[in-house]
């Protein structure tokens, strides 16, 4: 029999992820985890270095964890004197017969409402049976992953009867210029013509943002003033500070008023990718080319990244860091996706994109000639590059990449050849 990892719902999964699909899904379904204390009791140092590499994910960020070695016995030792968590979390490597009288004896010394997740190194249905019968939230067989632990968490901890979470689409520019604001639009835009789907666009680059400009809007309150207001902010004033664009496209925009100063801070951003997430299935953002705390924050917490950068020796540099950094400090989230675009400049030299991608570690997802006239129209006349020219190149790439983000299939291309009427009527394709 494979390895099961049972679950409190009744539902079984691999023990390990199965690359790098399997852990993009994972990851998507991964919910933050809510203000709770959480303490767990290892054996082994495969489970401890997982235990770890969870605590410091984005979604566990506003739970307290903390973690010793020993398992069952330790929990024991410690709970006869104090009080318990909200969540236990033990790894065992007794057999069920041992297991469950350790169990037992810890019921005795536990807290009314405290969860209990179990990590065992049994893969035995009998054993399952037993635990949920004593009110054990999930069993998982060892090894786990730690996107499966924060996944285990999250789901004792979400409503099963609530609306899922919005997705947070974070587009930053590897270099000012490159043209990550006109794209983020763009793909905002074709995420809600695709999907039906409201979708967000929010305007992070307070002074200078372009979003009003690149929809015709002029907004004269936006995403500053939620930055700055965030105690107040809720669903109705969402609603108030949003711009209009089309029936499923909003704006939160900014108001490009020089005579203000924009210092943000962390707290403000958490609070508003808060309010988006619970309101809309898709949230765009669109930073601006800085590396402050608050907009590291904002990568931090973002479900996707997206990276724009042109083929040139300074872009190269700074995509390695950003990709480097993210690495880093995201080993449980989806690996960032590259877009290469102005690629083809007539006269400008420029680095191949095979040698690009083998530098930076990272194939493109998409690449984006150089083609001034589209790009030029749509700017000029306050339009997406799809109204402009749906059937161009570069519009078809935006309505891929969109679908990839949005996580759906692409739909199939209408066939718009002369023919298509005639092999209709003898039922031929």
């Amino acid at each position: 029999m494979s390895d099961i990892a049972y679950s409190h719902d009744g539902e079984t999964g691999s023990a390990e992820e199965a690359g790098a699909e399997g852990m993009a899904e994972a990851s998507r379904k991964a919910r933050p985890v809510p203000r709770i204390s959480i303490q767990v009791f290892c054996e082994e140092q495969d489970f401890s270095d997982a235990v770890q590499n969870a605590a410091g994910d984005r979604r566990m960020d506003k739970a307290h964890l903390s973690m010793q070695m020993g398992g069952i016995n330790a929990a024991l030792e410690s709970y006869r004197e104090g009080p318990t968590p909200n969540l236990i979390i033990l790894e065992s490597k007794a057999s069920r017969e041992q297991l469950i009288a350790q169990l037992d004896e810890l019921a005795e010394v536990c807290d009314a409402g405290t969860k209990v997740i179990i990590v065992g190194h049994l893969n035995d249905v009998l054993l399952y049976r037993a635990l949920v019968e004593r009110g054990v939230s999930e069993y998982l067989v060892a090894p786990v992953t730690s996107l499966q632990i924060i996944g285990s968490i999250s789901n004792l901890y979400s409503d099963p009867n609530s609306d899922p979470l919005g997705q947070v689409i974070t587009f930053v520019g590897a270099k000012g210029g490159v043209g990550s604001s006109i794209l983020s639009h763009n793909v905002a835009w074709a995420i809600s013509e695709i999907t039906q789907t409201d979708v967000v666009i929010s305007d992070f680059d307070l002074p200078f943002g372009t979003a009003g400009l690149d929809f015709n809007q002029d907004p004269n309150q936006g995403i500053a003033e939620a930055l700055f207001q965030s105690d107040r902010l809720d669903d109705v004033m969402l609603d108030r500070l949003l711009s209009k664009c089309s029936e499923r496209l909003s704006l939160f925009a900014s108001a490009s008023n020089l005579d203000q100063e924009y210092d943000v801070e962390q707290e403000p951003c958490d609070i508003v990718l808060d309010v988006l997430r619970k309101n809309i299935p898709f949230s765009v953002v669109d930073m601006p080319h800085s590396w402050a705390s608050w907009s590291k924050y904002v990568l931090m917490q973002s479900d996707e990244i997206v990276i724009t950068a042109t083929p040139d020796l300074a872009n190269l540099r700074n995509t390695k860091n950003i990709l480097e950094f993210l690495k880093t400090h995201r080993q449980s989230d989806i690996e960032p996706r590259l877009i290469l675009n102005l690629v083809g400049m007539p006269k400008k030299p420029e680095i191949s994109v095979a040698d690009f991608a083998q530098i930076v570690e990272l194939k493109p997802t998409v690449v984006i000639d150089y083609e001034a006239e589209i790009f030029g129209t749509a700017a000029n006349n306050g339009q997406m590059l799809g109204e402009v020219s749906q059937k161009s190149k570069v519009a078809k790439q935006i309505n891929e990449l969109a679908c990839m983000l949005a996580n759906i299939k692409a739909p199939a291309e209408e066939d718009s050849s002369i023919l298509k009427p005639i092999l209709n009527r003898f039922g031929m394709k």
